[in-house]
């Protein structure tokens, strides 16, 4: 039996249309992506996994016969013209990725791309070049908005990515346009809140990245929700000082301290099982080839600090996930990006690939950890958007989401 079996999917939990209710052929359907895809020093594309996750939306659009013209961000080019930001490289990815030729233009907007539009045939591929060239997408700019609508009778929102944003390609174009919801949007949101909303227990939260304030609402929203949170990486340091222990040189919110300690006697009056490392990977520096120790984490002496969870925590952690029915982690256990202090949270990773449990997987970090530990295929679902999952564990409305139209 697959894992994904293991997930009772909520329905309609979107409450939005989608794609799939849209009159589509021979219209021009807008379709908003998250195309941010890392670029090397050469401008060759080296993660295509978000372009990838956009393809059903796209080949559907296609097979129906729209006139599909795509568009997104890349990087922060903060309103100007960037060649480096430039959205070509992803032109030639998509086009080997759909085997069909992928019309790329000069702008996003203006009448030189307005022609272009007005020449597609019936299954053509349009893509627009970075939205972020101008300043008026990020400012929400209502003139900008309408000067993309023009270009489309439809719009469809697959960018989960970006859907925390109030940007003119995200909220403002669907003042215009019948604004629904593509089929990666409607997975994001299926899998993350129908997680939270109705989770087969034991309903496992891990946590790690480094400050405890970009968690805050996480741990709120969830407090009344889990059965176990675990927390490591960086963050967990404030919570193991709010304790009254000494952590050395590591990395600590000292203006969360009491924070830290209310939500631990929150989650614990709730019966909730709350994990902090017990042993720590430590060094005095950064430096690859710094001397390392692992020691309790009461013990971390002054000028070193932790960067990864050790061998202990690693036992305890992957204990309290083997009964899990629902995981969902955000943040890595460590600095694992250098081989010294990533041991932690490859171990973690491959802990959660192994429970028999739906696994999803948020933020761009984590799931750069789970491709790095070769367990990607294992997870039930990776998150496409890091600030935008962590909205949603929070609680909170995406206006992405809240600008499309609802389903009467």
């Amino acid at each position: 039996m697959a894992k994904n079996n293991i997930f009772v999917e909520i329905k309609d939990i979107l409450g939005k249309l989608t794609i799939e209710d849209l009159p589509i052929k021979g219209k021009r359907v807008f379709i908003r992506a998250d195309f941010n895809v890392p670029l090397d020093s050469n401008l060759v594309i080296t993660d295509d996994r978000r372009i990838r996750s956009t393809l059903p939306t796209i080949n559907y659009a296609i097979d129906e016969g729209a006139k599909v013209i795509l568009t997104s961000h890349l990087g922060r080019p903060k309103g100007k013209v960037e060649p480096r930001f430039s959205l070509a490289p992803v032109a030639k990815r998509l086009q080997r990725l759909l085997n069909k030729e992928v019309i790329f233009a000069p702008d996003c907007i203006g009448p030189q791309v307005e022609g272009m539009v007005s020449k597609m045939n019936d299954g053509d591929v349009l893509l627009l070049e970075n939205l972020r060239f101008h300043p008026e997408e990020e400012k929400n700019d209502e003139a900008f908005a309408r000067a993309l609508s023009k270009l489309a009778d439809f719009y469809v929102n697959d960018a989960f990515g970006a859907a925390h944003r109030a940007h003119a390609s995200i909220v403002g174009m669907a003042k215009f346009l019948p604004a629904v919801a593509g089929f990666l949007l409607k997975k994001e949101i299926e899998y993350l809140k129908g997680a939270i909303e109705n989770p087969i227990r034991p309903f496992v939260v891990i946590l790690g990245g480094a400050k405890v304030s970009g968690k805050i609402g996480v741990l709120e929203n969830l407090a009344n929700k889990v059965d176990k949170v675990i927390v490591g990486g960086g963050m967990a340091y404030t919570f193991i000082k709010a304790k009254g222990y000494e952590v050395g040189d590591s990395l600590v919110e000292n203006d969360m301290l009491d924070f830290a300690k209310n939500i631990a006697d929150k989650l614990r009056k709730k019966n909730v099982k709350f994990y902090l490392p017990v042993d720590s990977v430590i060094a005095q520096s950064l430096d690859p080839g710094a001397e390392t120790k692992i020691v309790t984490t009461q013990e971390i002496p002054k000028g070193w600090r932790a960067l990864d969870i050790g061998p202990a925590s690693v036992k305890l952690f992957s204990e309290a996930i083997q009964d899990a029915k629902t995981i969902i982690w955000n943040g890595p256990m460590g600095v694992f990006e250098m081989d010294a202090f990533s041991r932690g949270t490859f171990a973690i990773a491959n802990s959660v690939s192994d429970a028999y449990a739906l696994t999803i997987v948020g933020g761009g970090d984590t799931d750069y950890a789970v491709h790095r530990a070769g367990v990607s295929d294992a997870i039930t679902f990776i998150s496409t958007g890091g600030g935008a999952s962590l909205q949603l564990l929070q609680g909170k409305e995406l206006p992405g989401i809240a600008a499309l139209t609802d389903k009467k």
